[in-house]
């Protein structure tokens, strides 16, 4: 699941709570303190449903008003939803409702496509210089807000505030960093005194990006501008657990003048997100999320051949060779597998370590998880915040049951603590192998299986046997080295020495998996490309 430029900036800001209250009608305070929040949420738990009927006797009217602080943005207007239900979000540190967003109604998300597709000719016609104005304008809001938008994106989705704060800004930092790409200009293939073959990228039309929810400020805003720049529109869709942080992007969209209908987003369950694709007005589904969703999407997609950008599950294998350097790598391995609770989609998920190297590799990471500081990612103290939700808390612990059920020894973490909240801790296992659901599956949590083997072509032969194919790396102190073994890894991006997109220097590569990973690539040029149709025109110069 969810991907892209997924470093963290390391920041001390002190983050202050704010209210936004300027152009949202009857709107009221966003923040309160969770001791507050809390009198307002009845003992409501582990929600599993995404709709709520408004007036249900266990949200309080004034939770219910929240959602007017988040409206959707529809053809260029912030608009609270006009449908009598509303989707609680639970702070998953507390397992408490504390605000209310919208669920759009297919009338809503009819408007939202309409207007994406009326005003596509005019977005389209404007130059690439244009389009970037206003890009740089709704990027500028997202960063004057950031730290608004942190705190609401750190309440919803867990990780803590310095990391939501990295991502916000991040997102801030996309536009520019497409802007270094330039635009694709048409590429002349031949041309004599008779004729001229050129081939152009062109943009497809309504663009739906669906949006997972552990990055959901940073992958929304990686799509969007992309698919913008290039002279699409777009209609978002951010997923039900995370939608709030998501929703104030329209209310920086509309702080910028963005045109109306360019940029629309909803909010929604998996219905309005299945409406979506199916539009018939739709011509291109970006999708992160789930390997299983995501062949739902392509299904979708290909009864009108949409095109699809999908980034999909990972299961990515490090390979740390006899010559590494153990008290090196582990802490970058540790961080890498362990980066926002493991809830990455290029998190470290298997680890190869040669015979040789296990027993110092795996108390050097132990002696990395003694470090980590789990709880409220509010409090800045917390290095580690929740799992998202119930139902992957739920997946994490099944699969280290089954695990342990399996033989496998857990050589730290593995008791999730008492109490609210889905936390839970850094946990390294031994002793275990493939045919283990733990090694086979993609746990997306912080629970790494450690292997061990005797040569390198037993270790690429048993990384590459997954169905998965996002990425992987390999650790050692020859780089020359290193890229040959990553280059037999069967994965869309391989690291040396390093595991996170972020660790790429310079412009953004494409990112993107093989095999049940993914179909397309993201970022950079290719991101931009990924988002057209190739034209190709052939003049004859003389009747």
């Amino acid at each position: 699941m969810a991907p892209t430029s997924f470093f963290i900036m390391a920041l001390s800001t002190a983050i202050t709570a704010h209210t936004i209250t300027r152009g949202l009608p009857r709107a009221i305070p966003i923040y309160r303190s969770l001791q507050n929040l809390r009198k307002l949420t009845s003992p409501f738990r582990r929600v599993n449903t995404y709709s709520t009927v408004i007036g249900t006797p266990s949200i309080s009217a004034d939770l219910l008003k929240t959602a007017e602080s988040y409206p959707q943005l529809i053809d260029g207007e912030l608009k609270v939803s006009k449908a009598e239900r509303c989707i609680p979000i639970i702070n998953p540190a507390t397992e408490e409702i504390f605000a209310c967003a919208p669920d759009a109604t297919e009338d809503e998300l009819n408007e939202a496509v309409e207007a994406a597709k009326r005003v596509f000719p005019s977005w389209s016609a404007l130059s690439h210089d244009e389009r970037l104005a206003y890009l740089e304008k709704f990027a500028a809001e997202i960063s004057k807000n950031s730290e608004e938008i942190a705190r609401v994106l750190t309440m919803e989705q867990g990780k803590p505030l310095v990391m939501a704060l990295g991502e916000v800004k991040s997102a801030g930092g996309r536009v520019g960093v497409i802007k270094s790409v330039g635009p694709l200009e048409p590429e002349i293939l031949y041309e004599d005194e008779k004729s001229r073959t050129t081939v152009s990228r062109v943009p497809v039309g309504v663009v739906a990006a669906i949006t997972p929810w552990n990055f959901p400020v940073l992958i929304a805003v990686s799509k969007l501008a992309s698919a913008l720049l290039v002279g699409n529109t777009v209609v978002l869709k951010p997923s039900p657990y995370t939608p709030l942080s998501t929703l104030m992007l329209g209310q920086a969209a509309a702080r910028a003048g963005l045109p109306a209908g360019v940029l629309n987003i909803v909010s929604g369950g998996d219905t309005l997100g299945k409406s979506l694709a199916e539009h018939p007005d739709v011509g291109h589904i970006s999708f992160t999320g789930s390997v299983n969703t995501g062949k739902k999407v392509m299904a979708t997609a290909s009864a009108m051949l949409k095109k699809v950008t999908l980034e999909l599950g990972g299961n990515d294998a490090a390979i740390v060779l006899e010559d590494a350097d153990v008290k090196k790598a582990a802490e970058k391995i540790f961080r890498a597998s362990m980066l926002n609770t493991g809830q990455v989609c290029t998190a470290i998920k298997r680890l190869y370590v040669h015979e040789s190297l296990e027993e110092p590799l795996s108390e050097a990471l132990v002696e990395c998880s003694k470090k980590v500081r789990i709880g409220d990612g509010l409090d800045p103290k917390v290095t580690h915040g929740p799992l998202n939700n119930k139902m992957q808390y739920d997946i994490v612990r099944d699969l280290l049951e089954d695990a342990k059920k399996n033989g496998a020894e857990v050589i730290t973490g593995g008791d999730a603590p008492t109490g609210k909240g889905f936390f839970f801790p850094p946990t390294l296992v031994k002793g275990i192998k493939e045919g283990v659901r733990l090694v086979d599956e993609e746990q997306f949590g912080p629970v790494l299986p450690i292997m061990t083997y005797k040569t390198v072509e037993e270790a690429i032969g048993r990384a590459n046997a997954s169905p998965f194919g996002l990425g992987g790396s390999v650790w050692t102190s020859d780089p020359d080295k290193g890229e040959k073994v990553a280059s037999l890894m069967e994965t869309g991006i391989t690291w040396v020495n390093a595991h996170t997109v972020g660790d790429f220097a310079g412009s953004s590569p494409p990112f993107g998996g093989m095999k049940l990973s993914g179909i397309g690539r993201e970022h950079g040029k290719y991101g931009l490309e990924e988002y057209t149709e190739l034209k190709t025109v052939r003049v004859s110069k003389n009747l």
